[in-house]
């Protein structure tokens, strides 16, 4: 097992670099899209709360594999060409906002409703109420769930070597066709997505402890 890493140490290393980044780009890109449609499912007019409710319901119940390769597949041939790693972050922001915008929404709707009331009663407008008295609020109570959609996100993110996304888990397997030594070829892949993934998870219970407590 040491020889293989030693040997393939700069493999998986551009592998975790991939990883990281489709992580973090989708990461990100999760976080606004699924803020936005939580909006639109909170929204007072029916027409937004229903396209954002849909939107929801069909991402949630389609599973992230096939979502992204339907951006790898059907994407390039009718629509404009993407590599795989793009495919695959694209992939994950879309399949992840889903989730986030439920965490979301849900952290809205626990703010009790007195709060906008009086936000609105002293000439506040819908959208400052939200920014200013809502959503501090609201982002506090969310805080420990977000945090497992982002550590289930860079797990998720090996999905990417379905695609050719060159990510962790793409460079493992080429490393074990080529070691023939699969079990202890994965071990080390295990080993570095734990890596990448305790690091958020104690991130998360410091913030957790540091605002949803204070």
């Amino acid at each position: 097992m040491w020889s293989i890493l030693t040997n393939n140490w700069g493999t998986f290393m551009s592998g975790v670099g991939y990883t990281l980044a489709s992580s973090i780009l989708a990461l990100i890109g999760s976080l606004i899209v699924g803020t936005l449609f939580a909006l639109l499912e909170i929204s007072p007019f029916k027409s937004l709360r229903v396209i954002g409710r849909i939107y929801v319901e069909i991402v949630r119940n389609i599973p992230l594999l096939v979502i992204t390769l339907a951006f790898y597949v059907i994407v390039p041939q009718f629509i404009v060409k993407i590599d795989g790693f793009t495919a695959g972050t694209i992939g994950l922001l879309i399949y992840t906002s889903a989730f986030i915008a439920e965490t979301v929404r849900a952290g809205i709707e626990t703010v009790p409703g007195g709060q906008m009331e009086g936000a609105r009663s002293i000439g506040m407008t819908y959208n400052q109420a939200m920014i200013q008295i809502i959503f501090p609020q609201a982002f506090k109570m969310v805080i420990p769930p977000l945090g497992n959609q982002f550590i289930n996100l860079v797990k998720n993110s090996s999905v990417l070597a379905f695609v050719a996304g060159f990510d962790l888990m793409y460079q493992g397997k080429l490393i074990a066709a080529t070691t023939f030594s699969t079990f202890d070829t994965y071990l080390i892949v295990g080993v570095f997505y734990l890596v990448l993934t305790m690091p958020l998870s104690y991130l998360m219970r410091y913030l957790e402890k540091k605002w949803v407590t204070a």
